[in-house]
C-alpha cells in the first residue's frame, strides 16, 4: 500500500501545514519548548501513517497507526495548553482537522481489524 495515496496521509500532511503556521505566532521563547513539541508530534502523525502502510502485515500497520493516534492526542493536549497560555486564539480549523485526522485514523484500524 502505497501511504501517498492514503487519504488519511494527505490530511495528516495538511494538518502538519496548518500546526507549523500556528505555531509561528508562539512566542520566540518557546522555540525550543512548545513550538518545537507542537511541531514534532505533528510530523509523527503522517510519518507513522507511511512507515505503518510501508509495513508488511496489517498487524504492524495497525500498531503504527496507535502510534499515529497517539502523537495526534499529544499534538491536541499542546494545542489547548497554546490557548491556554494565550500563546494563539482557538482555531476550530485546527480543531476540526485533528478530530477529522483521528476519526479517518480510527477508521482505517477497524478497517484493518475486520480484515
Amino acid at each position: 500500500m502505497n501511504h501517498k495515496d492514503l487519504d488519511v496521509w494527505k490530511k495528516s500532511m495538511d494538518l502538519v501545514e496548518a500546526i507549523y503556521a500556528l505555531s509561528k505566532f508562539f512566542p520566540d521563547d518557546e522555540k525550543f519548548g512548545l513550538t518545537n513539541q507542537i511541531r514534532r508530534a505533528s510530523v509523527s502523525v503522517p510519518s507513522n501513517i507511511s512507515e505503518g502502510a510501508a509495513s508488511k502485515s496489517d498487524k504492524e500497520f495497525i500498531q503504527f497507526l496507535y502510534i499515529a493516534l497517539g502523537s495526534l492526542s499529544e499534538l491536541e493536549t499542546q494545542y489547548l495548553i497554546a490557548v491556554r497560555l494565550k500563546y494563539i486564539i482557538e482555531n476550530k480549523e485546527i480543531e476540526n482537522k485533528i478530530n477529522e485526522v483521528k476519526k479517518m485514523i480510527v477508521g482505517l484500524r477497524n478497517y484493518l481489524l475486520k480484515k
